[in-house]
């Protein structure tokens, strides 16, 4: 979600799709985002949001909302140190809360130009509350490694893919995969269509929510002074 840009100051972009995603049941969503990014000599503060709306087999409910805030300090040429905090909520996966406090080194891995590679390996704290009567909460740490792929291979087209690895401290059999994949085709400048895979492995998912499930999105994206 990070917006590539060639001097310092403020950048954003807003944007939305339409969702067919198979879970519990079939789900049809609309979701509306947004990201806002101040970028100095040395620093990045990232500012990300997320709203859905979805609609089930047999009902209409507002699904889930997410809040992030990351900010990046630059070391070296190759090396920041990130921290992060976050909030979300997912009525689909039985979330009733869940909140993240985390931080670690970031690395800018050597490659030819048209490709970017990341290696984060962040350590977080995690609060969750399932939906559930009574409330169970969860209070756990967990490691919070990704990798991170930005191809470019023309002015038109940007290929971007982020795979995380999320073990619990304590207990290494409890551990999430997550990965991403979006391609970004330009119209304008400031104009996009995205096409958007998730996909999420949880090796102990709440409840009785299915291990892995996936999303594939398509929408558009708008950026403003980037």
């Amino acid at each position: 979600m990070r917006i590539a840009m060639d001097s310092t100051g403020w950048a954003g972009s807003m944007g939305g799709d339409f969702t067919l995603t198979k879970n519990t049941a079939r789900i049809f969503s609309a979701n509306a985002y947004g990201t806002v990014q101040l970028k100095t000599k040395k620093n990045l503060y990232l500012f990300l949001g997320n709203y859905g709306f979805l609609k089930g087999d047999t009902e209409k409910f507002i699904d889930n909302a997410f809040l992030h805030f990351r900010f990046d300090h630059s070391l070296t040429s190759f090396l920041q140190w990130e921290f992060f905090v976050q909030y979300q909520n997912n009525k689909i996966t039985k979330i009733a809360k869940r909140f993240l406090l985390g931080s670690g080194p970031r690395f800018k891995l050597p490659t030819p130009e048209k490709l970017k590679t990341f290696l984060g390996i962040d350590f977080m704290y995690e609060y969750e509350e399932e939906i559930s009567a009574p409330v169970i909460t969860h209070r756990v740490f967990r490691n919070s490694s990704y990798l991170a792929f930005t191809y470019k291979p023309t002015a038109y087209l940007q290929l971007v893919s982020t795979t995380f690895y999320q073990p619990r401290l304590d207990q290494f059999s409890d551990f999430r995969i997550l990965n991403q994949e979006t391609a970004t085709f330009t119209i304008t400048k400031k104009l996009s269509v995205t096409l958007n895979w998730d996909f999420l492995y949880d090796a102990v998912p709440v409840a009785d929510i299915p291990k892995d499930n996936f999303t594939f999105s398509t929408g558009f994206k708008y950026l403003f002074n980037p």
